[in-house]
């Protein structure tokens, strides 16, 4: 090649055409350095014919100046970036990035100076040095991470080690990972596990696309079926991705993993120091990574040999991204796997309806495990009307779950709580005027964390110390916390319960693969009596002595409109009813609701999955909503309000017409503002064979807006706020 076209890492530009300078080769697929301007910029070589861009002169081409010493992003991988560019209208440098996330893998070196804590407390302790010290704990990694983790600035960290409290270490970054064993300590499977696992060996042996979808109820052992497809992926010495909706499950998924085969896989998350992304990183794209288990990002990784991808919980609501480039994980999965032309197989108890609906109709194969292994029986699950049985004035507990849970606590049984809401109350108001706390960036209720003494936003970030007085009136003591959070049931917990020893299970204690570890150990050695959680403990735990669920507010998730609203209940309350009597002993789950009558209680209570998605999937069909129609939503926001609301009239009014499909708005959004941006939303609604893509980009393309306003547009909308 004598010229090449590229995709550098910045979205704001297009396709750059450069010249290849003598004595250096280049594909498509290739990871160069090109100059632009005075800078320089990690770019990809990519086919002239599919990124058509203006002609540019040979004369004119300025020379690349680097070829990494890199096998070429292969075509597969290529494809699937320009699929979800062109599906999600997210700009193709934006994808590509996630397939290069660290710059610092491209290069060869192979080790890293990292920072830790030596133990020696320095004569000067600042506050500043004290809290470094005290976060960064036994971890390790650059100054800049340190800094992070510490709350501080680089200084903090760098004066540290001048003092001799934190040291330099010189950290191998390319050791070789262990290497799994497919036959380690194969399970006894069951006839059903057996035959279901044979149908996925067949597939893997075929190396042709095959997507499954593995339907099987909670404690069924569908991790153990899909890990003998993965023994027959490293058999045949490929590569396999598992994907999970979240960092908390990734510690005791690896623990699970090595049990089985020998080796941890290599994990890929958020939660990785630097150091350990680029290892990974190298390790994937050379193929020594033989299973990764990672997060929705793990999806875009430039494997050397892909065999198998397993998207476990795959009716997960977090494997849509709803930042940046808004695609949804699932959806993504099924295509690499198309491109790749490998088997995939999503596993859920709680499939979602545009995976059941792709079963129904043949494109997914479903194989189901419909029974608990090991002979294990479902919970029985029962209401507890609230109207009918209210808990005492201040509590949240009803009488009946009360008992229960002292009945546990006697026959030294776990119990769990679940309550799908972070904090002590949701709303903090003044008796005496009526001052409710808001952010001053969104429009959203500060939520109150006693044990951290704080407010917080939960969409911004946001936090203030709680004020002892009503910042209106400056009456003291006059702050009502309204409204249960998971804390607030912890107190009560405490208050009824003060020998038992509970713990709370939320993002805001459970933020790392560690601390999941430690959660999962205080439980399995009989540390916890009572786990007050919000839906971080819905999924993939298996306590066998957590015979109790109590369901603090069945009725949270109904309200606000949603169109999954029912369908994300019924999948939370089935999935957290799940952890109950997963051993040899029975389970049993209460169900706190002021509507037992609802379609959605009916279905939980009588065991009718099956009646309750029919319903839901005919309700979706007359109203012409996924999956039998499409959604796009196009937001618009600004820092000014006016120039929101101007732009997003503009887009309204030049909306196109087309048959089978209708634009709603624009409207301020339901949350009105987020991070100090107002934000209007207009919605697009299609019959399924509409290109709505075309259509969007078409009408947008075509207008221009001031520089200080986003226009996003977000496919297969998951969140509506």
């Amino acid at each position: 090649m004598s010229r090449a076209r590229l995709i550098v890492l910045n979205s704001a530009l297009g396709p750059l055409d450069y010249r290849v300078p003598q004595g250096m080769t280049v594909a498509p697929g290739s990871i160069v350095v090109a100059p632009l301007g005075p800078r320089q910029l990690i770019g990809v070589v990519w086919e002239p014919e599919r990124l058509p861009t203006e002609e540019v002169g040979d004369n004119r081409l300025r020379p690349l100046l680097h070829a990494y010493d890199l096998p070429p992003l292969a075509a597969p991988l290529r494809r699937l970036i320009e699929w979800t560019s062109d599906y999600y209208l997210s700009p193709i440098a934006s994808v590509l990035r996630m397939a290069l996330p660290s710059s610092g893998a491209l290069d060869g070196a192979r080790s890293i100076t990292e920072y830790r804590a030596t133990g020696h407390v320095p004569g000067r302790l600042t506050p500043q040095r004290a809290q470094a010290l005290e976060r960064i704990g036994d971890r390790m990694g650059l100054v800049r991470e340190l800094a992070i983790i510490g709350g501080v600035s680089d200084g903090v960290i760098r004066g540290l080690v001048k003092t001799g409290a934190i040291e330099a270490v010189e950290v191998a970054i390319d050791d070789p990972y262990p290497v799994p064993d497919p036959d380690h300590d194969p399970p006894a499977l069951e006839p059903a596990q057996t035959d279901v696992a044979a149908r996925l060996h067949e597939a893997v042996d075929a190396g042709r696309f095959a997507p499954f979808l593995l339907d099987g109820v909670t404690g069924s052992g569908k991790t153990e079926v899909y890990f003998e497809a993965i023994a027959e992926s490293l058999r045949h010495s490929r590569q396999t991705l598992v994907l999970l909706p979240e960092i908390a499950l990734t510690e005791p998924f690896l623990k699970r993993f090595a049990a089985r085969f020998g080796a941890e896989p290599v994990a890929w998350h958020s939660g990785l120091r630097q150091s350990q992304r680029r290892r990974a990183w190298r390790a994937i794209q050379s193929g020594e990574a033989r299973v990764v288990v990672g997060a929705r990002s793990a999806l875009f990784l430039p494997y050397a040999n892909l065999g198998l991808i397993v998207v476990d919980e795959a009716h997960e609501a977090s494997f849509k991204q709803e930042d940046g480039v808004q695609y949804h994980a699932r959806d993504v999965a099924v295509m690499r796997a198309k491109l790749e032309e490998i088997p995939i197989v999503l596993a859920s108890a709680t499939p979602a309806i545009e995976t059941r609906h792709m079963a129904e109709t043949g494109v997914y194969t479903e194989l189901k495990l419909p029974d608990r292994y090991g002979g294990a029986r479902l919970p029985d699950m029962a209401a507890v009307d609230l109207l009918a049985s209210p808990p005492d004035r201040g509590r949240w507990l009803a009488p009946e779950l009360v008992r229960a849970l002292e009945e546990n606590l006697d026959a030294e049984e776990q119990s769990l709580l679940f309550l799908n809401r972070r904090g002590y109350a949701p709303l903090t108001l003044c008796r005496h005027c009526g001052y409710r706390f808001q952010c001053p960036n969104c429009t959203a209720w500060m939520v109150e964390h006693r044990f951290t003494r704080r407010l917080a936003c939960h969409h911004c970030g946001h936090i203030m110390p709680t004020p002892h007085a009503c910042p209106k009136c400056k009456e003291e003591d006059s702050l009502v916390a309204c409204g249960p959070g998971v804390e607030r049931i912890a107190d009560e917990v405490a208050t009824l319960f003060p020998d038992a020893r509970a713990a709370i299970v939320t993002s805001d204690t459970i933020w790392s693969p560690a601390k999941a570890a430690e959660f999962v150990a205080r439980m399995e050695a009989g540390e916890i009596d009572i786990v007050i959680g919000t839906q971080l403990v819905t999924k993939g735990y298996h306590f066998p002595n957590l015979t109790l669920v109590g369901v603090v507010d069945a009725d949270l998730g109904l309200s606000g409109g949603d169109l999954r609203a029912a369908e994300r209940t019924f999948q939370q309350i089935q999935q957290v009813s799940g952890r109950a009597g997963r051993g040899d002993k029975h389970g049993r789950v209460l169900v706190q609701t002021h509507d037992p009558n609802a379609p959605v209680m009916q279905a939980l209570i009588g065991g009718d999955a099956e009646g309750f998605y029919a319903a839901e999937t005919e309700a979706r069909r007359l109203a012409g909503m996924p999956p039998f129609g499409r959604l796009a939503a196009i937001i618009v926001s600004s820092e000014d309000q006016a120039e929101a609301t101007e732009v997003a009239r503009l887009i309204g009014r030049t909306a196109p017409r087309h048959d089978n499909m209708a634009v709603f708005g624009p409207a301020p959004a339901p949350l009105a503002m987020l991070r100090g941006r107002h934000r209007l939303r207009l919605l697009v609604h299609a019959a399924r064979a509409v290109p709505v893509q075309e259509i969007i980009r078409t009408w947008l393309d075509a207008l221009t807006f001031p520089r200080s306003v986003r226009v996003a547009v977000d496919v297969d909308p998951y969140s509506f706020l």
